[in-house]
């Protein structure tokens, strides 16, 4: 008499569009492409810090003359500064990554464990070199005789534009798959990154508390993150695992 063959239980598998981020092959040459996109993004952040340090005028005389502008504005727009200072509020690094914590225990929750943890190292690994770049750099924030708002430590690179950066390109990387190709939906996706990206960073100017190559730096940097972590969780995803026991 035939015995039953046990069955053993399955977990629910991720929703499809979650399928097709996580399929199991990609272009080689991709790869690649992602990964020397990275390195080029990261030469004009590079390039940047060093024309801080050796106080180059004429990127010194930009920040300056966009400062004093755009400080000038603020000055006799307060309703202008209530705005820009309320958008550098709740798009700060710490409700950003507030927002990342739960949006890495939702994709746990939809069985992809590969996906949250590219988010997890984006946004940490990302955030962190922030402050490690102030550090090196150590360049004062603008000294303003009438300023409109403050911020405590080193300006080099903007660490809200860079974590606003890092959050738009996580809402890219997660979410543009379940547009499912549709214009209208992939269209307002990436107007809601570049507006997160775009208006934290000149909130920051506008302010008066970030020059504008820090605020530049930080896209830069945050961009650069982004793209190697997409190259480099691609090549962890197809490592060649052991076979099953």
């Amino acid at each position: 008499m035939n015995q039953p063959v046990p069955r053993t239980a399955v977990p629910d598998s991720p929703p499809s569009w979650l399928r097709r981020r996580l399929a199991p092959e990609q272009p080689r040459g991709l790869r690649l492409t992602l990964a020397a996109v990275a390195g080029l993004l990261m030469l004009p952040s590079t390039g940047l810090a060093v024309l801080v340090l050796t106080g180059w005028p004429p990127l010194r005389d930009l920040d300056v003359r966009v400062t004093d502008a755009l400080h000038a504005y603020a000055l006799t727009n307060p309703g202008w500064v209530r705005l820009t200072s309320l958008w550098t509020d709740v798009f700060a690094p710490n409700p950003l990554r507030v927002g990342a914590l739960f949006l890495v225990l939702w994709l746990v929750r939809r069985g992809a464990r590969r996906l949250a943890a590219w988010v997890t190292v984006t946004m940490v690994g990302g955030g962190l070199l922030g402050p490690l770049l102030k550090l090196v750099v150590g360049r004062d924030r603008p000294d303003l005789l009438d300023p409109v708002s403050s911020a405590a430590g080193y300006a080099f690179p903007s660490g809200h534009a860079l974590n606003a950066t890092l959050a738009a390109g996580v809402l890219l990387v997660v979410f543009l798959p379940a547009t499912g190709g549709r214009p209208g939906r992939r269209a307002a996706l990436w107007a809601a990154a570049v507006a997160l990206a775009a208006g934290t960073g000149l909130s920051r100017i506008v302010l008066g508390v970030h020059w504008t190559s820090d605020v530049l730096a930080g896209w830069l940097l945050g961009a650069a993150v982004v793209t190697a972590t997409v190259a480099g969780f691609a090549l962890w995803r197809h490592r060649p695992t052991a076979p099953p026991t």
